[in-house]
């Protein structure tokens, strides 16, 4: 019966129950009951289980330290795994794991000293423990003290070579972690896809490419990790026939169903301009996700098929998917291809009153483009003078561009100041303003701005483009 309850998370009933049959209580009971508690951020209440438990097992030192580690509370985790050394109860890989998170949070809190200290406290260092430590410094920057502690390492696996390139993968340090990753004496299909979406994520999609045909030849089965970074790499360098090849391998592969590497070809479709290839795709998912959604949605918009976007926002609805912040952005993207005003607003409004999700940067740049791109300049205006955060390039390059379609000099002249003040040198701002001023056969400013061009040193921009 409580096993019934922690499944509703019906906290309540589950401790009346637990409370009114004593005898019944079992090591397994009282684990159950504790990490209900921890798991809906109740700490002191699974704490007082915890003291009053007659027998503890690992399980239940475990519950603690993830309780304590869910509510952030580093101090208590730091107390209860020096408890759980001085009961003498080893810990095992879970604890380990759990504590690398931990590390993790202290490191993330730039609390080195502590983290090392923990680290010290753990009597029974193994390899994990070790990869907690590496994983702690790349998750600061400290880089040196991450390779030294690599290189002191008594023993590496290669889960550690993995750590170690993902440090410096996640550190922007691509090449160093190829180094590192060449060095690897083994490498199994987690190392191999985390190199390649290293290189995805560095939009060195070639590279992603160029990796894989070595995995292949090496004999390594791509998962559906792999595929899904591959296909990223396809749709970012447009390449459509490479997509089209990886399509047969998924398919050869036995992943034809799996819904990440679906939605990934999905994506990879739409951003290589194959629409309905991405929608025969999207159909043939059975356990479609928001995320699948998603791609749909922006695939369409992406390309100007508002009406079509907009149709699989409502089916999406109909569906019983509840949209989220990406969702509205592809909404509102199309409704700016379309030019549909009234729409955009809409759904705009729609985001905080009807489900709860906050504006961001990207939403109300979309808002000011829309405005824009119809001429409605006084709306744009308004909504950039009560934006709840400092407008960012990308914003006002949007409003710029809106001002170039209609030859708006004075605002557009402001947009460009702003621009400049936030990236003095960038060419954008400089060339659409001049285009303005061409435009109004004020030649005096175009030289003027030119001559400004050399002084800064700024290259002419060939290609505009402000909001994708």
């Amino acid at each position: 019966m409580i096993n019934t309850y922690m499944q509703d998370d019906n906290i309540s009933h589950a401790r009346k129950l637990f409370d009114e049959n004593p005898s019944s209580r079992n090591l397994v009971s009282w684990n159950m009951m504790m990490y209900a508690y921890a798991k809906h951020h109740q700490i002191q209440h699974a704490h007082d289980l915890f003291d009053q438990m007659p027998l503890k097992d690992v399980v239940s030192w475990n519950t603690m330290l993830s309780g304590f580690h869910r509510t952030s509370n580093s101090d208590g985790l730091y107390h209860c795994f020096l408890q759980m050394g001085r009961a003498g109860v080893p810990p095992d890989d879970y604890t380990i794991s759990t504590f690398l998170r931990a590390v993790i949070t202290y490191a993330s809190l730039r609390e080195e000293e502590v983290f090392k200290r923990v680290f010290d406290d753990i009597l029974a260092k193994n390899v994990t423990s070790w990869n907690a430590l590496v994983s702690g410094y790349m998750e600061v920057g400290s880089m040196g003290d991450a390779q030294t502690t690599f290189d002191m390492m008594p023993q590496r696996n290669i889960i550690s070579w993995t750590t170690l390139v993902n440090g410096y993968i996640r550190n922007n340090r691509i090449n160093k972690a190829r180094s590192v990753f060449d060095k690897m004496s083994e490498r199994n299909v987690v190392s191999w896809t985390v190199m390649i979406s290293g290189y995805v994520k560095s939009k060195r999609f070639m590279d992603a490419l160029k990796l894989f045909v070595l995995m292949f030849k090496s004999g390594t089965r791509p998962n559906h990790f792999t595929f899904s970074s591959l296909l990223d790499a396809c749709a970012g360098c447009s390449s459509l026939l490479t997509g089209m090849q990886l399509h047969l391998c998924v398919i050869k592969s036995g992943m034809a169903e799996n819904v990440i590497s679906l939605t990934s070809l999905v994506d990879m479709y739409a951003k290589c301009g194959d629409t309905d290839a991405a929608f025969r795709v999207f159909e043939s998912i059975l356990n479609k996700n928001l995320v699948s959604w998603n791609s749909i949605i922006g695939g369409y918009a992406r390309h100007g098929l508002a009406t079509r976007a907009l149709e699989e926002f409502d089916r999406m609805k109909k569906a019983g998917f509840t949209p989220d912040e990406v969702t509205f952005l592809n909404v509102l993207s199309a409704c700016v291809h379309a030019g549909l005003v009234e729409e955009g607003e809409k759904h705009f409004t729609s985001m905080l009153t009807e489900y709860g999700i906050q504006t961001e940067m990207e939403h109300y740049t979309c808002m000011v483009d829309l405005y824009g791109k119809a001429g409605q300049f006084d709306k744009a205006e308004n909504l950039i003078k009560n934006l709840p955060f400092e407008p960012d390039v990308v914003l006002w390059g949007a409003l710029l561009a809106a001002c170039g379609l209609h030859s708006n000099l004075q605002l557009g002249e402001y947009a460009a100041e702003r621009i400049r003040k936030l990236e003095s040198n960038n060419p954008i701002s400089y060339s659409m303003l001049s285009k303005i001023q061409g435009e109004k056969g004020i030649w005096s400013s175009v030289i003027e701005l030119r001559n400004m061009m050399e002084e800064r040193k700024v290259k002419k921009q060939k290609a505009i483009s402000w909001v994708e």
